[in-house]
């Protein structure tokens, strides 16, 4: 039989997938999973996986997996509940399970890199001091602006971290080309393989609820992740030591919310903080950190 799996959405919901993945393998012994993503590196030599296609390549695939063929298809979107949409504090593999009518046995997710991935990413970030690798934003392309409250640690926070841990660190930042840069840091290699390299080889982690976290989960990499207003109760991993956000300390406008009280993407004119300060403290991710 074949199944033909289709994730929507970004890079970290595809690093999620690879949970679901095992669990439809594991009811579905026998069956060739095919997995349908915008992002089919995740998937590389995953030993679950039968054949990964690309969202927008396609065509073919009636003919190919599904024609005069016995096979299911599993397309619904966890995103779409109603419990997700209200904020329930269900996490996101129990929803996608029930949704295709799977039991969740604590399946984590998991990325398969090879000894010569490791061999030709790993001098690139060969340096004389232990890694500290850090992804603070997690807003989406386009935004506009360089700061989301929503999904950023605040600028003030992230020069207080870089500036305590430079000296013993080399600090290796996780961005794209539109979001800051810091001082005392370098670059990431761009591209999905060579981002799990720099996890795997690093000492500690500073991360952002992004797809750096879940990256980090499915290397067993214990992390410090920092939380605006996305819930470690539905995206988030016991592995991890999570640090949520302070409570707000002024009455949120909420007169143009539709079904959640924010977006992932807010600008700063939303905030519903007196002062950046007041979001994270500094110290408390510090201790956090260390203790990786």
């Amino acid at each position: 039989m074949n199944i033909i799996f289709q994730i929507d959405g970004g890079l970290g919901k595809s690093i999620m997938a690879t949970a679901m993945v095992k669990v439809i393998k594991k009811r579905y012994k026998n069956a060739n999973i095919i997995v349908v993503t915008a992002y089919p590196d995740v998937f590389l030599n995953n030993p679950d996986v039968f054949e990964v296609h690309r969202s927008d390549q396609i065509n073919g695939l009636y003919l190919k997996h599904i024609k005069d063929q016995k096979c299911k298809i599993f397309i619904a979107d966890p995103y779409r509940d109603s419990n997700f949409i209200l904020e329930k504090p269900i996490h996101l593999f129990k929803t996608w399970c029930e949704l295709f009518g799977l039991r969740y046995n604590n399946e984590q997710p998991e990325i398969y890199l090879t000894k010569p991935e490791l061999d030709y990413f790993s001098p690139y970030y060969q340096t004389d001091k232990p890694i500290l690798a850090i992804q603070p934003n997690g807003g989406p392309v386009g935004l506009g602006y360089q700061y989301a409250w929503t999904r950023d640690i605040p600028e003030t926070n992230m020069l207080e971290l870089i500036n305590h841990y430079k000296d013993n660190y080399s600090i290796i930042h996780i961005k794209r080309e539109d979001q800051k840069i810091y001082p005392d840091t370098m670059q990431a290699l761009d591209g999905f393989r060579s981002i799990a390299i720099l996890l795997q080889l690093s000492s500690k982690r500073l991360l952002m609820d992004s797809f750096g976290q879940h990256m980090a989960a499915a290397l067993n990499k214990k992390s410090t992740v920092c939380w605006s207003i996305t819930k470690p109760e539905v995206f988030g991993y016991k592995l991890h030591d999570n640090i949520k956000a302070n409570p707000f300390t002024k009455e949120p406008n909420l007169v143009s919310a539709i079904y959640n009280p924010f977006g992932l993407s807010e600008d700063i004119s939303t905030i519903p903080y007196n002062d950046l300060n007041e979001i994270f403290n500094t110290n408390k991710i510090i201790e956090s950190i260390d203790k990786q």
